[in-house]
Protein backbone atom coordinates (compact mmCIF):
# COMPACT_ATOMS: atom_id res chain seq x y z
CA UNK A 1 0.00 0.00 0.00
CA UNK A 2 1.34 3.68 -0.61
CA UNK A 3 2.68 5.51 2.05
CA UNK A 4 2.03 8.90 -0.17
CA UNK A 5 -0.41 11.17 2.06
CA UNK A 6 -3.64 11.05 -0.66
CA UNK A 7 -5.74 14.20 0.88
CA UNK A 8 -9.26 14.82 0.17
CA UNK A 9 -10.49 18.45 -0.56
CA UNK A 10 -13.99 19.05 1.92
CA UNK A 11 -16.04 21.70 0.20
CA UNK A 12 -18.80 22.53 1.84
CA UNK A 13 -22.31 24.65 1.13
CA UNK A 14 -21.02 27.82 1.51
CA UNK A 15 -17.55 27.15 -0.03
CA UNK A 16 -19.93 26.38 -3.07
CA UNK A 17 -22.55 29.00 -2.62
CA UNK A 18 -21.06 31.88 -4.48
CA UNK A 19 -18.33 29.92 -7.07
CA UNK A 20 -19.18 31.55 -10.27
CA UNK A 21 -20.25 29.66 -13.07
CA UNK A 22 -22.56 30.63 -15.98
CA UNK A 23 -25.91 29.06 -16.72
CA UNK A 24 -24.33 28.57 -20.37
CA UNK A 25 -21.54 26.50 -18.46
CA UNK A 26 -24.02 24.70 -16.89
CA UNK A 27 -26.15 23.74 -19.86
CA UNK A 28 -23.09 22.60 -21.83
CA UNK A 29 -21.28 20.27 -18.88
CA UNK A 30 -25.34 18.55 -18.23
CA UNK A 31 -25.31 18.17 -22.57
CA UNK A 32 -21.87 16.66 -22.18
CA UNK A 33 -23.12 14.22 -19.61
CA UNK A 34 -25.83 13.34 -21.58
CA UNK A 35 -23.88 12.66 -25.00
CA UNK A 36 -21.70 10.60 -23.37
CA UNK A 37 -24.16 8.47 -22.09
CA UNK A 38 -25.76 8.04 -25.49
CA UNK A 39 -22.35 7.29 -26.90
CA UNK A 40 -21.49 4.43 -24.48
CA UNK A 41 -18.88 6.28 -22.95
CA UNK A 42 -20.46 6.59 -19.69
CA UNK A 43 -22.67 4.58 -16.65
CA UNK A 44 -25.55 5.56 -14.58
CA UNK A 45 -26.43 2.59 -12.98
CA UNK A 46 -30.23 2.71 -11.29
CA UNK A 47 -30.15 4.30 -7.55
CA UNK A 48 -30.34 2.09 -4.39
CA UNK A 49 -32.76 3.62 -1.74
CA UNK A 50 -33.61 2.29 1.82
CA UNK A 51 -36.39 3.60 3.37
CA UNK A 52 -37.69 3.27 7.36
CA UNK A 53 -41.07 1.43 7.79
CA UNK A 54 -43.12 4.35 9.46
CA UNK A 55 -41.70 6.71 6.64
CA UNK A 56 -39.53 8.90 9.05
CA UNK A 57 -36.62 8.65 6.37
CA UNK A 58 -35.30 7.65 3.61
CA UNK A 59 -31.71 7.73 1.91
CA UNK A 60 -30.78 7.21 -1.63
CA UNK A 61 -27.15 6.09 -3.34
CA UNK A 62 -25.98 6.66 -6.84
CA UNK A 63 -23.12 5.44 -8.39
CA UNK A 64 -22.08 6.47 -12.00
CA UNK A 65 -18.73 7.00 -14.23
CA UNK A 66 -18.18 9.91 -16.82
CA UNK A 67 -15.80 8.69 -19.08
CA UNK A 68 -15.08 11.66 -21.53
CA UNK A 69 -13.94 13.79 -18.01
CA UNK A 70 -12.98 10.66 -16.96
CA UNK A 71 -14.50 10.98 -13.29
CA UNK A 72 -16.37 8.42 -10.94
CA UNK A 73 -18.68 9.44 -8.08
CA UNK A 74 -21.15 8.69 -5.78
CA UNK A 75 -23.85 10.97 -4.90
CA UNK A 76 -25.87 10.20 -1.56
CA UNK A 77 -28.78 11.69 0.22
CA UNK A 78 -30.66 11.25 3.34
CA UNK A 79 -34.32 12.95 4.31
CA UNK A 80 -35.15 12.76 7.93
CA UNK A 81 -39.12 14.35 8.49
CA UNK A 82 -40.77 12.48 11.10
CA UNK A 83 -43.75 15.20 11.37
CA UNK A 84 -44.03 15.70 7.98
CA UNK A 85 -43.31 19.75 8.62
CA UNK A 86 -40.06 22.25 7.96
CA UNK A 87 -39.41 21.99 12.00
CA UNK A 88 -38.31 18.68 11.85
CA UNK A 89 -37.51 18.18 8.18
CA UNK A 90 -33.56 17.31 7.75
CA UNK A 91 -32.07 16.99 4.19
CA UNK A 92 -28.63 15.88 3.39
CA UNK A 93 -26.89 15.16 -0.16
CA UNK A 94 -23.29 14.78 -0.87
CA UNK A 95 -21.25 13.82 -4.03
CA UNK A 96 -17.43 12.08 -3.43
CA UNK A 97 -15.53 12.92 -6.91
CA UNK A 98 -12.76 10.23 -8.07
CA UNK A 99 -10.29 11.21 -10.68
CA UNK A 100 -10.64 7.69 -12.89
CA UNK A 101 -7.12 9.00 -14.83
CA UNK A 102 -4.90 9.39 -12.26
CA UNK A 103 -6.84 7.10 -8.96
CA UNK A 104 -6.99 10.30 -7.11
CA UNK A 105 -9.97 11.76 -5.08
CA UNK A 106 -11.20 15.19 -6.39
CA UNK A 107 -13.14 16.64 -3.86
CA UNK A 108 -16.25 15.42 -1.69
CA UNK A 109 -18.61 18.03 -1.54
CA UNK A 110 -22.46 19.19 -0.65
CA UNK A 111 -24.64 18.62 -3.64
CA UNK A 112 -27.33 21.40 -2.92
CA UNK A 113 -26.34 23.93 -5.42
CA UNK A 114 -25.22 21.05 -7.78
CA UNK A 115 -28.74 20.00 -7.67
CA UNK A 116 -30.05 23.76 -7.80
CA UNK A 117 -28.27 24.36 -11.17
CA UNK A 118 -28.66 21.08 -12.76
CA UNK A 119 -32.37 20.41 -13.04
CA UNK A 120 -33.00 23.91 -14.59
CA UNK A 121 -30.53 23.35 -16.93
CA UNK A 122 -31.87 19.80 -18.25
CA UNK A 123 -35.11 21.51 -18.35
CA UNK A 124 -33.61 23.69 -20.78
CA UNK A 125 -32.31 21.42 -23.40
CA UNK A 126 -35.92 19.43 -23.12
CA UNK A 127 -37.34 22.71 -24.39
CA UNK A 128 -34.89 23.09 -26.95
CA UNK A 129 -35.37 19.82 -28.39
CA UNK A 130 -39.14 19.99 -28.04
CA UNK A 131 -40.31 23.43 -28.53
CA UNK A 132 -42.23 24.29 -31.61
CA UNK A 133 -40.88 26.84 -34.48
CA UNK A 134 -41.22 30.06 -33.21
CA UNK A 135 -42.14 30.06 -29.73
CA UNK A 136 -41.50 32.97 -27.89
CA UNK A 137 -43.48 32.46 -24.23
CA UNK A 138 -42.83 30.75 -21.59
CA UNK A 139 -44.97 30.85 -18.49
CA UNK A 140 -42.72 29.36 -15.19
CA UNK A 141 -44.99 28.16 -12.13
CA UNK A 142 -43.25 28.30 -8.65
CA UNK A 143 -40.53 30.67 -7.53
CA UNK A 144 -38.39 28.07 -4.93
CA UNK A 145 -35.14 27.46 -5.79
CA UNK A 146 -35.88 25.23 -8.71
CA UNK A 147 -38.34 28.64 -9.78
CA UNK A 148 -35.50 31.22 -9.19
CA UNK A 149 -33.11 29.39 -11.41
CA UNK A 150 -35.01 28.46 -14.32
CA UNK A 151 -35.12 31.58 -16.25
CA UNK A 152 -31.28 32.36 -16.60
CA UNK A 153 -30.97 28.47 -17.57
CA UNK A 154 -33.59 28.46 -20.19
CA UNK A 155 -32.89 31.46 -22.24
CA UNK A 156 -29.04 30.16 -22.11
CA UNK A 157 -30.58 27.65 -24.31
CA UNK A 158 -33.27 29.13 -25.73
CA UNK A 159 -32.87 32.94 -26.01
CA UNK A 160 -35.83 33.81 -28.89
CA UNK A 161 -38.07 33.60 -25.52
CA UNK A 162 -38.40 37.09 -24.75
CA UNK A 163 -42.30 36.88 -23.47
CA UNK A 164 -41.54 35.68 -19.76
CA UNK A 165 -44.77 35.52 -17.57
CA UNK A 166 -43.82 34.38 -13.49
CA UNK A 167 -46.51 32.93 -11.41
CA UNK A 168 -46.56 32.64 -7.25
CA UNK A 169 -47.32 33.63 -4.21
CA UNK A 170 -44.76 34.40 -2.31
CA UNK A 171 -43.68 38.15 -2.00
CA UNK A 172 -39.83 37.11 -1.51
CA UNK A 173 -40.05 34.38 -4.02
CA UNK A 174 -41.09 36.61 -6.83
CA UNK A 175 -38.41 39.11 -5.90
CA UNK A 176 -36.00 36.68 -6.28
CA UNK A 177 -37.01 35.61 -9.64
CA UNK A 178 -37.09 38.83 -10.61
CA UNK A 179 -33.32 39.67 -9.10
CA UNK A 180 -32.11 36.27 -10.38
CA UNK A 181 -33.24 37.12 -14.13
CA UNK A 182 -31.83 40.62 -14.26
CA UNK A 183 -28.50 39.69 -12.51
CA UNK A 184 -28.01 37.15 -16.03
CA UNK A 185 -30.54 38.45 -18.84
CA UNK A 186 -30.91 42.27 -17.90
CA UNK A 187 -32.40 43.72 -21.19
CA UNK A 188 -35.87 41.29 -20.52
CA UNK A 189 -38.97 42.05 -18.85
CA UNK A 190 -40.58 39.40 -16.47
CA UNK A 191 -44.47 40.22 -16.15
CA UNK A 192 -46.23 38.73 -13.21
CA UNK A 193 -49.19 36.92 -13.38
CA UNK A 194 -52.44 36.36 -11.48
CA UNK A 195 -54.51 33.83 -13.34
CA UNK A 196 -51.83 30.80 -14.26
CA UNK A 197 -54.24 29.12 -16.25
CA UNK A 198 -55.61 32.15 -18.48
CA UNK A 199 -51.77 32.78 -18.98
CA UNK A 200 -50.94 28.72 -20.08
CA UNK A 201 -53.48 29.53 -22.79
CA UNK A 202 -50.77 32.14 -24.69
CA UNK A 203 -48.05 30.38 -22.94
CA UNK A 204 -45.12 27.78 -25.57
CA UNK A 205 -44.09 26.69 -23.19
CA UNK A 206 -44.66 26.09 -19.47
CA UNK A 207 -42.11 24.92 -16.68
CA UNK A 208 -44.04 23.58 -13.42
CA UNK A 209 -41.51 24.46 -10.22
CA UNK A 210 -43.85 24.50 -7.52
CA UNK A 211 -43.48 22.50 -4.35
CA UNK A 212 -46.23 20.14 -3.02
CA UNK A 213 -48.13 22.68 -1.48
CA UNK A 214 -48.88 24.41 -4.56
CA UNK A 215 -52.74 25.14 -5.48
CA UNK A 216 -52.21 25.06 -9.36
CA UNK A 217 -52.37 21.89 -11.07
CA UNK A 218 -52.88 23.28 -15.15
CA UNK A 219 -55.24 20.58 -16.76
CA UNK A 220 -54.88 19.60 -20.49
CA UNK A 221 -57.61 21.90 -21.57
CA UNK A 222 -55.44 25.47 -20.21
CA UNK A 223 -52.75 24.30 -22.55
CA UNK A 224 -52.41 25.95 -26.23
CA UNK A 225 -51.83 23.84 -29.21
CA UNK A 226 -48.05 23.21 -30.12
CA UNK A 227 -47.40 24.05 -26.54
CA UNK A 228 -44.98 22.08 -24.53
CA UNK A 229 -44.78 21.89 -20.99
CA UNK A 230 -42.34 20.61 -18.13
CA UNK A 231 -42.82 18.92 -14.86
CA UNK A 232 -39.98 19.34 -12.51
CA UNK A 233 -41.93 19.84 -9.34
CA UNK A 234 -45.74 20.41 -8.97
CA UNK A 235 -48.25 22.75 -10.90
CA UNK A 236 -49.61 20.03 -13.92
CA UNK A 237 -52.52 17.74 -13.10
CA UNK A 238 -52.60 13.98 -14.63
CA UNK A 239 -54.17 15.00 -17.54
CA UNK A 240 -51.39 16.92 -19.42
CA UNK A 241 -49.76 13.69 -19.69
CA UNK A 242 -52.65 11.38 -20.46
CA UNK A 243 -53.41 13.97 -23.02
CA UNK A 244 -50.63 15.11 -25.01
CA UNK A 245 -49.30 14.32 -27.96
CA UNK A 246 -45.99 13.04 -27.36
CA UNK A 247 -43.88 12.30 -24.38
CA UNK A 248 -40.43 13.02 -23.43
CA UNK A 249 -37.98 12.28 -20.42
CA UNK A 250 -34.80 11.81 -19.01
CA UNK A 251 -35.28 8.66 -18.39
CA UNK A 252 -38.18 6.46 -18.72
CA UNK A 253 -37.38 4.31 -16.41
CA UNK A 254 -37.02 7.19 -13.57
CA UNK A 255 -40.36 8.49 -14.63
CA UNK A 256 -42.23 4.99 -13.90
CA UNK A 257 -40.25 5.34 -10.78
CA UNK A 258 -41.06 8.97 -9.44
CA UNK A 259 -43.97 9.94 -11.83
CA UNK A 260 -46.62 7.71 -10.22
CA UNK A 261 -48.05 10.14 -9.24
CA UNK A 262 -49.53 11.39 -12.52
CA UNK A 263 -51.33 8.30 -13.82
CA UNK A 264 -54.66 8.61 -15.52
CA UNK A 265 -58.16 7.63 -14.68
CA UNK A 266 -57.19 3.74 -15.57
CA UNK A 267 -54.02 3.75 -12.41
CA UNK A 268 -51.68 3.58 -15.63
CA UNK A 269 -48.69 5.68 -16.00
CA UNK A 270 -48.46 7.26 -19.40
CA UNK A 271 -45.58 5.54 -21.47
CA UNK A 272 -42.80 7.63 -22.73
CA UNK A 273 -41.91 8.28 -26.84
CA UNK A 274 -38.57 9.79 -25.88
CA UNK A 275 -35.49 10.01 -23.79
CA UNK A 276 -33.36 13.02 -23.85
CA UNK A 277 -30.00 11.16 -24.62
CA UNK A 278 -31.48 9.64 -27.39
CA UNK A 279 -32.74 13.15 -28.68
CA UNK A 280 -29.37 14.90 -28.22
CA UNK A 281 -27.83 12.22 -29.93
CA UNK A 282 -29.91 12.45 -33.24
CA UNK A 283 -31.57 9.28 -32.84
CA UNK A 284 -35.20 10.61 -32.54
CA UNK A 285 -36.62 13.72 -32.97
CA UNK A 286 -38.17 15.42 -30.06
CA UNK A 287 -40.88 16.71 -32.09
CA UNK A 288 -42.48 15.23 -35.08
CA UNK A 289 -44.98 18.05 -35.65
CA UNK A 290 -45.36 22.03 -34.85
CA UNK A 291 -49.19 21.38 -33.33
CA UNK A 292 -47.92 18.54 -30.77
CA UNK A 293 -48.58 19.49 -27.55
CA UNK A 294 -45.63 17.81 -25.84
CA UNK A 295 -45.34 16.73 -22.21
CA UNK A 296 -41.85 16.62 -20.72
CA UNK A 297 -40.94 15.11 -17.55
CA UNK A 298 -37.33 16.00 -15.66
CA UNK A 299 -35.88 13.87 -13.34
CA UNK A 300 -32.39 13.82 -12.34
CA UNK A 301 -29.69 11.11 -13.46
CA UNK A 302 -26.48 10.82 -11.66
CA UNK A 303 -24.19 11.63 -14.41
CA UNK A 304 -25.68 15.39 -14.84
CA UNK A 305 -24.72 15.85 -11.11
CA UNK A 306 -20.83 14.35 -11.66
CA UNK A 307 -20.73 16.87 -14.76
CA UNK A 308 -21.83 20.10 -12.70
CA UNK A 309 -20.06 18.87 -9.56
CA UNK A 310 -17.18 18.42 -11.11
CA UNK A 311 -17.38 22.02 -12.96
CA UNK A 312 -18.09 23.19 -9.84
CA UNK A 313 -15.06 21.62 -7.97
CA UNK A 314 -12.37 22.42 -10.74
CA UNK A 315 -13.30 26.41 -10.15
CA UNK A 316 -13.45 25.86 -5.92
CA UNK A 317 -10.27 24.05 -5.84
CA UNK A 318 -8.42 26.69 -8.35
CA UNK A 319 -9.61 29.80 -5.92
CA UNK A 320 -8.43 27.30 -3.14
CA UNK A 321 -11.57 27.00 -1.33
CA UNK A 322 -12.65 23.97 1.00
CA UNK A 323 -10.49 22.74 3.43
CA UNK A 324 -8.53 19.52 2.77
CA UNK A 325 -8.38 16.45 5.18
CA UNK A 326 -5.90 13.84 5.41
CA UNK A 327 -8.58 11.06 5.26
CA UNK A 328 -7.02 8.02 4.36
CA UNK A 329 -3.96 8.64 6.25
Amino acid sequence: MSTRTTPLRVLSRSDLADVPITPAAVVRAVEEAYLALAAGDSDNPRKLSVAHPDGWSVAYAMLGRDGRRRVVAMKTSYKFDPSHDRSTKRYYTTITLYDDATGMPIAMMDCARVGALRTPAVSSLLVRETIRPGARSVLLIGTGTQGRNALPHLLAANPQLDRLMLYGTHPDGLKAVHEQLAVHNPHLELENVADPREAARTADVVLATAGPGTSVALESADLAPGSTVVLVGYGLAPSTLVDADRVVATSAQQMSLTGTDMAGPDGKLRGVNAELPQILSRRIEGRTRDDERIFVYNSGLVLTDIAVAHALAERAIAEGRGTEVALWD
